[in-house]
């Protein structure tokens, strides 16, 4: 399968690395969201920016976190990576366009939206519902019926308790205890997870 990856993230060069060691893809190289001026990134090429997706019409396209552009263009070419070292149980839902790296596990009936970028040790249990171009970052723990908004951020080794809701455009702190519902563009840490003010303390 020809692949693309869009966006220029040190991710992506693990991504193009896993991709190569799974088999089965062919990277083609990178897309820039237009700021990048480099011909080449960790050794693959930079085909451009958005306009040159037209040369490629049968690819398929893996967006970064990064990304951001998703809006000038359809996701009909989007297609998931799910690292076969990782586990995906009975019922789980996958969207378009996600991302999950190693020893993650999805549990069952989970359902992840379009974009979501899962990286290495993520455990997302059962029944949870995670929004689209959601990042959960390494060894992110949800437990079970964890409802998280759409673009909101998951710190390294946070972990949230079963049945929360965190909102849209969240900022989850590295290593944050999530044990109370947090609104949309909130953002919290510490243990227990506590707001993060404007004035640059927590409350």
């Amino acid at each position: 399968m020809d692949v693309i990856i869009l966006g220029i993230d040190i991710h992506g060069i693990e991504l193009a690395g896993r991709l190569a060691t799974v088999g089965g893809y062919n990277l083609l190289g990178f897309i820039a969201a237009g700021e990048e001026r480099q011909d080449t990134f960790g050794g693959y090429p930079i085909l451009g920016g958005l306009e040159a997706l037209a040369k490629y019409p049968k690819a398929m396209h893996f967006p970064l976190h990064t990304w951001k552009r998703e809006g000038e263009f359809g996701k009909d070419q989007w297609t998931s990576f799910i690292d076969p070292l990782s586990v995906v149980a009975p019922g789980a839902k996958i969207g378009k366009g996600c991302i999950i790296f190693q020893h993650c596990f999805i549990g069952a009936d989970a359902k992840l939206g379009d974009g979501v970028f899962a990286l290495g040790g993520t455990i997302i249990n059962h029944h949870c519902i995670i929004g689209e171009r959601v990042v959960l970052t390494s060894n992110v723990s949800l437990a079970g019926s964890v409802q998280i908004g759409a673009r909101s951020y998951i710190g390294q080794a946070s972990t949230v308790r079963e049945f929360i809701t965190i909102g849209s455009d969240c900022k989850i702190g590295m290593g944050a205890v999530v044990v109370k519902n947090v609104p949309d563009g909130t953002t919290v840490i510490g243990n227990p997870a506590r707001v993060y003010n404007k004035e640059l303390r927590a409350t």
